[in-house]
């Protein structure tokens, strides 16, 4: 495979972006070159501020559209069983609550499938599917055409359907917060679901790991101060925790176990 050097680069952005997290061998055999020439091309790349070395791996920087759906699993998994966790303890039996898009929340509705009492009303089919067999729990789903990359529920009727109810807690995701509190994601229709779970919620908790303050999306969902809680991993940058004092969110900061990490480029 012959390859020039900006066609390679824009090959390696889009398996970063599908896959989350690769190493110099995985690159080396998709690309067939040699593994001296990946490390090049990531060098280069770091350089030019198209990648970000994160935990785990790398991703592509500042984009305007989000990561696939599998890298978006991978990426800062540790942090986000125990964001999930924790966020999962927020919520008491016998309660209602939002659940939207996103990773993070997904593994919210992993935790409190033991829960008792509770009404769970989602635009996610990946939450419905894990939590309809729940005994404790009932789940409601919108309507709507649901998204291909990642099962969300979008558009109008998802945001009608949410228009009916007022929940105790609404748990939702996004994609970047910038030092200024905006909260942001990347599809417009996802967002006009979220600022409606919002409106429609007695309680707003923010589920999202410390890359989330980092990275840059373009669509705005509100502001931090517009919501209860923020729950994140101790990544989050000093700027960002006097931030939330300033705005008087409340702050939950977990920790997690450290694990072996496989670092992009490194030989």
């Amino acid at each position: 495979m012959n390859i020039d050097i900006s066609r390679r680069h824009h090959l390696i952005l889009e398996y970063i972006r599908e896959h989350g997290s690769v190493q110099v061998d995985q690159l080396s055999n998709h690309l067939d070159v040699t593994p001296q020439t990946i490390r090049r091309d990531l060098n280069q790349l770091y350089e030019r501020q198209l990648l970000q070395r994160v935990h785990g791996g790398a991703v592509v920087k500042d984009s305007v559209e989000n990561l696939g759906y599998g890298a978006r699993k991978i990426l800062m998994a540790e942090e986000k069983s125990a964001i999930a966790q924790r966020a999962a303890e927020l919520i008491p039996d016998n309660s209602s609550l939002f659940i939207n898009i996103g990773t993070t929340t997904e593994r919210v509705a992993e935790y409190i499938y033991q829960h008792q009492g509770l009404l769970v009303i989602t635009n996610n089919i990946n939450v419905a599917s894990m939590l309809w067999p729940a005994p404790g729990i009932e789940v409601m789903i919108a309507g709507g055409a649901i998204r291909r990359s990642d099962g969300g529920i979008v558009g109008p009727s998802a945001e009608e359907f949410i228009d009916n109810f007022k929940v105790d807690y609404a748990i939702i995701s996004c994609s970047a917060i910038d030092s200024d509190g905006e909260v942001y994601d990347y599809d417009f229709r996802e967002v006009r679901v979220t600022r409606a779970i919002i409106e429609h919620a007695r309680s707003v908790i923010l589920v999202t790991d410390s890359l989330k303050f980092e990275r840059r999306a373009t669509i705005r969902i509100g502001n931090l101060s517009n919501l209860g809680i923020l729950v994140t991993d101790a990544g989050i940058p000093e700027e960002a925790i006097q931030l939330c004092r300033q705005l008087k969110v409340k702050l939950e900061i977990v920790a997690h176990d450290e694990t072996d990490e496989q670092a992009v480029g490194n030989a």
